[in-house]
């Protein structure tokens, strides 16, 4: 069962990972757009990554309910303890930096009752006013930063199962 749980917790944790990547890795080419590029460019993303995002709490729950499986103090302990920090912290970045300027992206988009209500959720401005570039800079290094932390965590998990086996 725990070897289950944690491969579980690495399929979830890889495919938060993976989106992560992508738009970390479309970020050079998303740096040259105009304004009216990016804006038309930045609205693709919205349904398929919402509908994918859902792995990123379900990565943060099993790699949780994985640690309290794993013996105390050991190597594969320590190593799913970083995977779950890094998944707070991937989530945090989210929610804290990302979150507000997909409230600015998402505003005028026609979407379901779910999608609207989920990116009018957290802090931040849905302030159209303020100076894109700088929306558009949190916004792209944000997912470095999340990424980042996502391959920490793809890793930790990982490393842990193949020193626990």
């Amino acid at each position: 069962m725990v070897d289950a749980l944690h491969i579980l917790a690495i399929v979830l944790v890889a495919l938060a990972a993976a989106l992560s990547v992508a738009h970390a890795l479309e970020m050079p080419g998303k740096m040259r757009l105009d304004k009216e590029n990016y804006l038309t460019v930045q609205c693709i993303y919205y349904p398929g990554f919402t509908f994918g995002g859902i792995s990123e709490p379900l990565g943060t729950a099993a790699t949780a309910i994985l640690l309290n499986f794993v013996p105390a103090g050991s190597s594969a302990f320590w190593l799913t303890l970083i995977a779950l920090v890094a998944m707070f912290a991937m989530m945090a970045v989210f929610w804290l930096v990302t979150q507000p300027a997909n409230k600015v992206w998402t505003q005028n988009m026609k979407m379901g009752a779910a999608g609207a209500g989920f990116f009018k959720a957290g802090p931040g401005t849905t302030d159209v006013t303020a100076d894109w570039t700088a929306m558009r800079d949190r916004w792209e290094w944000s997912h470095v930063a999340r990424a980042a932390f996502a391959t920490v965590a793809f890793l930790a998990l990982l490393t842990a199962l193949a020193i626990r086996s």
